[in-house]
Formats: C-alpha cells, structure tokens, sequence
C-alpha cells in the first residue's frame, strides 16, 4: 500500500476507500468545529464557552491521529517490518516523539 513517487520523493499511501471515508468523516466534522469556534470568537462569546469548544476540538483531532496511527502500524509498518525494511521502526519513533510533544 505504500509507494515511494521519486518525482516528489513522498511516500504515497493508497486507502482502503472505507478508511479515506472515516477519515473525511472524522476531518469534516473537525472543520464544523473549529468554523463554531470562531463564529463564537466573532460573536464575543464567554471565555469558558469557547474553551469547551477547543477542549472538544482537540479530543476530535486526537481521536482522528490514534485512527491514523492505528492504521499507519497495521498497514505500512507492518509491511515493511515484513520485508526487512527496519528503518521504519526508526520512523515511526520520530513520529511518535513528534506527536508527544
């Protein structure tokens, strides 16, 4: 499922059609959120209303990055685990430290 495209040097992902549509899913309703967000900032809504808001916001996107993590491991790493590509452990190391910070 990963392919390397030497004319951008990015890796490529081609999704099961069921993951993309979850993943959409889960993003449009994140855009929902964060355009209430400022339609709250633009109406001079309380302080700890708008809060709420970016709390639940930020569990969306958290909820969207363990859904693609999980399916990162089981898919890509997995693969290439499989095929001796050991490097990957090291990326996914990066990752995850980026994604702790």
């Amino acid at each position: 499922m990963s392919a390397q495209h030497c004319g951008d040097c990015q890796k490529h992902k081609d999704r099961a059609p069921e993951e993309a549509r979850r993943l959409i899913h889960r993003l449009n309703r994140i855009e929902g959120q964060v355009r209430g967000i400022r339609s709250m900032v633009e109406k001079n809504v309380y302080c700890t209303d708008i809060l709420i808001q970016v709390a639940a916001a930020n569990a969306a996107l958290n909820a969207f990055t363990r859904e693609l993590l999980s399916e990162h491991i089981r898919t890509c790493v997995a693969k290439d685990i499989r095929a001796g590509k050991d490097e990957t452990i090291e990326e996914l190391l990066v990752t995850l430290q980026k994604l702790m910070k």
